[in-house]
């Protein structure tokens, strides 16, 4: 089993940033692609930006050059800059990872995190 816990949450004015952290730990061989996701009352839980192992990345178009995805292996966390928050960005954010349990894992297996609530408002 793997657990993801996420930090950095809080209630930011608008054209502020928060810094959201999501470290993985447990039993873990590897992380394929890593992402946070979010999800405000009444809507769908969304893509937010996700990162492959190699570093690519991919964003929603509603955070395209303000949000900034990045991860660092070797501690099996993953970061979200945001910046220039908007009140639309109000939600609760998720992370989730895909993880190789063992080196013999061939499919990897999907966990998120417990969210952490972003509020923008003034």
């Amino acid at each position: 089993q793997a657990q993801l816990v996420e930090s950095g949450g809080g209630l930011v004015q608008p054209g502020g940033s928060l810094r959201l952290s999501c470290a993985a730990s447990g039993t873990i061989f590897s992380i394929n692609a890593m992402g946070w996701y979010r999800q405000s009352p009444g809507k769908q839980r969304e893509l937010v930006a996700t990162i492959s192992r190699a570093g690519t990345t991919n964003y929603a178009d509603s955070v395209k050059g303000r949000f900034t995805i990045s991860r660092d292996s070797a501690k099996n966390t993953v970061y979200l800059q945001m910046n220039t928050l908007k009140p639309e960005d109000t939600a609760v954010y998720y992370c989730n990872a895909e993880v190789r349990p063992y080196s013999s894992s061939r499919v990897p297996l999907t966990y998120w995190g417990q969210g952490t609530q972003v509020t923008v408002s003034s």
